[in-house]
């Protein structure tokens, strides 16, 4: 290592560097600073990252650490600390290993005794809640959203008796249709839609499903990296028992009620699913 370097720098360390989700202004002194002291810089894209780093005129060495390649390209790195050297992890946007690669490469250091060093800044997972206008004291982050329907739909079953407010991710191309799924599933719930967090065409939608969904349905495509956020589940009552559930359907029924409303109210009361209660009224129905 170069003699010019700080005496903390020498210390073999994993640093986890957050940096900007789009606006290049939100990176910390403390990051730019470590991005300049390390031997190595380790980036889930080294195009995207070139730019930030030239921005601010940095010179660093970068070398790749994407999905695909982490859980050979760990050991490789490991092997660089080892030697006194310290890296840099850094991805796309945002905070490494937050649905993003580094999780074995820092759970390796981990086991190596090398230390591992945390420069916070930026988040989407933070940044989107912070705006949402819904509860924050409690969240469940779930990562990224399934991408075929029949996944994504059992995705949110296991998710709809949850009363935290769930953080997740979703392609802009598919957000149409996962919205439509959600509320086949989850009802009519209060959702915040995060696009473009920091960038020059942000945006955030917030509303129920109901009204948010015609809003995106009218334009010819929806673009960029969206964080979408739900609200928790309600106090939910106990579960029901398969002949219960039957006994609540037909009552709701012999009441006036819809079997698509009935559907709806015993989801949501009752934390399952509203296309299982659905399906069941209908073969109720069937059998009468």
């Amino acid at each position: 290592m170069s003699r010019d370097r700080p005496h903390h720098a020498r210390t073999p360390t994993l640093y986890v560097v957050a940096t900007p989700l789009g606006n290049l202004e939100d990176i910390t002194l403390r990051a730019l600073r470590i991005l300049k002291e390390v031997d190595l810089i380790a980036a889930e894209d080294t195009r995207h990252s070139r730019k930030l780093l030239t921005h601010y005129g940095i010179a660093t060495p970068l070398t790749s650490y994407y999905d695909q390649i982490e859980r050979a390209k760990a050991p490789q790195l490991i092997e660089e600390l080892k030697k006194h050297k310290s890296i840099a992890l850094i991805s796309d946007a945002g905070t490494p290993c937050i649905a993003d690669p580094g999780f074995r490469l820092v759970q390796a250091a981990v086991a190596a005794g090398i230390k591992v060093e945390t420069i916070p800044g930026p988040s989407a997972v933070a940044a989107a809640l912070s705006v949402s206008g819904l509860p924050t004291d409690r969240f469940a982050f779930e990562g990224f959203i399934p991408a075929k329907k029949g996944a994504r739909r059992s995705f949110f079953t296991e998710l709809a008796g949850e009363p935290r407010t769930l953080v997740m991710y979703e392609a802009a191309r598919r957000l149409v249709d996962c919205l439509q799924d959600l509320q086949e599933v989850l009802g009519d719930r209060r959702i915040v839609i995060a696009r473009e967090l920091t960038k020059m065409f942000e945006e955030v939608l917030r509303g129920s499903v109901s009204e948010i969904l015609p809003k995106l349905s009218g334009r010819e495509s929806v673009q960029g990296e969206v964080t979408l956020l739900i609200a928790g589940a309600d106090k939910i009552a106990p579960a029901l028992s398969p002949e219960e559930l039957e006994g609540e359907i037909r009552r709701l029924r012999s009441e006036g009620v819809s079997l698509k409303e009935a559907a709806r109210q015993l989801a949501e009361h009752h934390g399952i699913s509203r296309r299982d209660v659905y399906q069941l009224g209908l073969a109720l129905k069937s059998e009468e």
